[in-house]
């Protein structure tokens, strides 16, 4: 096989910045993780695979935006020989798109995962390349789901208005929020699906040459083609870093301190 791996990383980090009082917007994948950005911890998943002959990052649409994201990231990720290119303005599918334009007609395989999965285990990552190379042309990772789900509907006010935080900027709309349960949702035969996703190259092509490109992630695109995709084994640890308290517990994943906490001498 020869795989190529692309890694959309064009996010806002929206989430990661609400209700942390930052001056100025922070992005989640320039976070220390042991000494280097969460960016590059991803990265290097892949980079270190013996199986994966290309990687491709898709940074931010703005051109000023990718330009400092190149200054930030380009020399390290270039060592190892990855690509980088622009993302999307709007959706995670127009980077994965964006980047699959630079995947050489030589690949037999395409991989996608998420730049802020820092944490996935290299057998994780084992279990769906040797899923695809046993034939299973679409692979992606899960979890059962272990939560009782509920489909809620209305949203009402949990609490009072706070005249004084409101006085003093403070967020408080996450907290002040809640909902009305419509139903209860039966978790039988769920699973809760991660990256990274393996295809087969010319089916991930294929899935992309599609007019309808709106999704949640890419394997929605091959069932869309009637294809069939089969889950294997994720990991409970393989975390998504969305708002700041996740990248605390991917530093106790990682076994990583944060960086007032390690050795003077270890910070730079």
């Amino acid at each position: 096989m020869e795989i190529a791996v692309i890694i959309p990383a064009a996010g806002s980090s929206r989430r990661y910045q609400e209700g942390q009082g930052l001056g100025s917007p922070r992005s989640k994948l320039d976070e220390d993780l042991g000494g280097r950005p969460v960016l590059h911890r991803t990265v290097e998943l892949f980079t270190k695979h013996d199986s994966v002959n290309h990687v491709i990052v898709a940074g931010p649409a703005d051109a000023a935006a990718f330009e400092q994201f190149k200054a930030r990231h380009a020399d390290k990720l270039g060592l190892f020989g990855v690509k980088m290119c622009k993302g999307g303005v709007t959706h995670r599918y127009e980077s994965v798109r964006n980047a699959l334009a630079l995947v050489p007609e030589s690949a037999t395989h395409i991989a996608v995962h998420d730049a802020a999965r820092p944490c996935t285990s290299l057998d994780l990552i084992d279990r769906v390349f040797e899923a695809a190379a046993a034939g299973h042309n679409a692979v992606v990772p899960g979890i059962h789901v272990a939560d009782t789900l509920k489909r809620v509907g209305e949203e009402v006010a949990a609490k009072a208005e706070d005249p004084v935080a409101a006085i003093l900027g403070a967020d408080t709309s996450a907290a002040s929020k809640a909902h009305v349960v419509v139903e209860t949702v039966s978790r039988e035969g769920l699973m809760s699906i991660q990256t990274p996703q393996m295809f087969e190259a010319g089916l991930f092509r294929r899935a992309y040459a599609q007019k309808n490109l709106d999704s949640t992630d890419d394997a929605q695109l091959v069932e869309r083609l009637g294809e069939r995709v089969v889950v294997v084994q994720g990991d409970s640890g393989n975390i998504k870093i969305t708002r700041a308290a996740d990248l605390a517990i991917a530093r106790a994943i990682l076994g990583v301190r944060p960086p007032a906490e390690r050795d003077v001498m270890k910070r730079f």
